[in-house]
């Protein structure tokens, strides 16, 4: 009898050790970026890349990556948002890196929202979504002067933030 209840206390000692593997699966939705796309100021309808864009947050020494690169000539981009904060600011340099310094433009936007965080599962842990300050969700400046913004005008699709799957900003230039 005493073999047995040794045997059975032996067993489910061991099974008290196993426990269900915490991994994030990669296809779990997390903290969304800030998708924007640009368009053609002249005939808003038709879609336009941006000719060597390289956009540098606040602080940060080098460009955000955009598909692996620091410039991107793309109509659409995914921006990270700080989730500590509720101010993020990027600079967008239009035509960076070219020789023709007066070709090349930069613009600000310092984009204002609250956050919030929202459980996902104990393997990936918190995601936050943000919500666009309603009344004032961005500013726009030149570094050089208000006149030479290379961004005519910016929308606001959707002040909620909470996917990767939908348009949020829309730039003209």
């Amino acid at each position: 009898m005493k073999k047995i209840i040794l045997a059975l206390f032996a067993v489910a000692l061991s099974f008290s050790s196993c426990e269900k593997d915490d991994i994030c699966d990669a296809n779990t939705p997390t903290t969304p970026r800030l998708v924007i796309n640009f368009f053609d100021f002249t005939n808003p309808s038709v879609k336009k890349s941006v000719s060597n864009l390289k956009v540098v947050g606040d602080g940060m020494t080098s460009g955000v990556l955009i598909n692996g690169s620091e410039t991107t000539s793309s109509n659409t981009i995914s921006l990270p948002l700080r989730t500590v904060g509720t101010t993020t600011t990027f600079s967008l340099t239009l035509n960076s890196g070219n020789a023709n310094v007066d070709l090349v433009d930069e613009d600000i936007i310092k984009f204002d929202y609250s956050t919030q965080e929202l459980f996902v599962s104990r393997a990936c842990g918190y995601k936050t979504i943000f919500t666009l300050d309603p009344v004032n969700p961005f500013t726009h400046t030149d570094p050089i002067a208000e006149n030479r913004k290379w961004i005519k005008s910016i929308v606001v699709k959707k002040n909620n933030i909470t996917s990767e799957n939908e348009i949020h900003i829309e730039i003209y230039f």
